[in-house]
């Protein structure tokens, strides 16, 4: 556990210290949150019964997960593999399982402070209320971190190469950030639209999420939500183990 502790604190070190990595998967969903607050953040969304930055609040969680359990966590292990930092990492005392883990708890507590600041900023800057049910928000939040992550560790046996990594991981989660109403209502989507949204795990991430910050719903309130993300968690998992490498592919 000592190994597994210090390790978490290098990761943490890791993260901080990379800048670029850290604004756009830490940084990028606190800044949507307060464009588009101050865009829509007074409005009324009829469809929703709610105001427009206690939507986007949750909606920002959403993409938060996306941006950092996904999006940065797989991004930086196909750069770190390719670059001969995960096959070195073998090759030392570190047992592999603990490496992960490591970089996994990590990553969920980046997550953790992001999802604390978005809701501080819809609190002081948008009279957003702070969630009665706090213990229920956790679980969503580890549900989502752990499922996400999967997914993140599941793709990186799809890219074959650091300077693709970006591109290809990109366009998955953009898209699937937009289409899962984390900035705007699907309520609005046309048919087919609508249609892609339902079977996305970030649509079903977020609707937990605002059923448990905005109608006091206890976690286990919707389970064919949670089942939809479970299910893509698992699929994720069985990718991580079929394709994930310690090894450099692009050699």
């Amino acid at each position: 556990m000592r190994l597994f502790f210090h390790e978490v604190r290098a990761q943490q070190r890791l993260f901080w210290r990379n800048r670029e990595a850290a604004f756009f998967t830490f940084f990028l969903p606190v800044i949507f949150f307060l464009i588009f607050g101050a865009v829509y953040g007074n409005d009324y969304i009829k469809k929703e019964h709610v105001k427009g930055s206690h939507f986007l609040e949750a909606g920002m969680i959403g993409y938060g997960v996306a941006a950092t359990c996904f999006a940065g966590l797989a991004i930086s292990m196909v750069v770190r593999r390719e670059a001969g930092i995960l096959k070195r990492v073998r090759a030392t005392p570190l047992p592999p399982l603990a490496y992960v883990g490591a970089v996994l708890a990590s990553t969920f507590v980046v997550f953790l402070i992001e999802a604390a600041i978005i809701i501080l900023i819809g609190r002081f800057l948008f009279s957003v209320g702070v969630p009665n049910r706090l213990l229920s928000l956790l679980a969503v939040l580890v549900l989502g971190a752990v499922c996400f992550a999967a997914m993140g560790l599941g793709i990186t046996g799809l890219v074959r190469s650091s300077e693709g990594s970006s591109a290809v991981i990109n366009a998955v989660y953009l898209p699937m950030a937009i289409i899962s109403g984390t900035f705007f209502t699907p309520k609005n989507y046309p048919g087919f639209l609508k249609a892609i949204a339902n079977v996305l795990p970030l649509t079903h991430f977020t609707k937990l999420t605002r059923d448990v910050m905005l109608h006091d719903a206890h976690f286990w309130a919707d389970g064919s939500a949670i089942a939809v993300v479970a299910l893509w968690g698992a699929i994720g998992l069985v990718g991580a183990i079929r394709g994930f490498t310690w090894q450099p592919r692009s050699a």
